[in-house]
């Protein structure tokens, strides 16, 4: 599996249950195979997450493509705004 969509089970934002939904959804939308990582299953999938995401601070959605960084929920935002969720992935078009 490529794609790895590092997501929250247990949060009190709405806004981050809200990026994390729209994310599934386009994905969903486009026919693209994801892997779901819950971070609420413990501290250190939350801090493998943001190593991986060279942010100490990261909060989800985090999505890459196995272990190469794609981006955060903007970043992603920005992509399908420009048609250019493919390139954004990092998968061969």
């Amino acid at each position: 599996m490529g794609v790895k969509l590092y997501y929250t089970t247990v949060t009190a934002s709405r806004e981050v249950k809200s990026q994390q939904a729209e994310v599934m959804r386009i994905l969903e939308s486009k026919s693209i195979q994801y892997e779901l990582i819950d971070i609420s299953v413990g501290g250190e999938v939350r801090d493998e997450m943001r190593s991986k995401a060279g942010n100490p601070t990261a909060v989800p959605p985090q999505i890459f493509n196995e272990d190469q960084y794609c981006g955060n929920y903007d970043m992603f935002s920005d992509a399908v705004e420009e048609d250019k969720v493919q390139q954004f992935l990092k998968m061969a078009c």
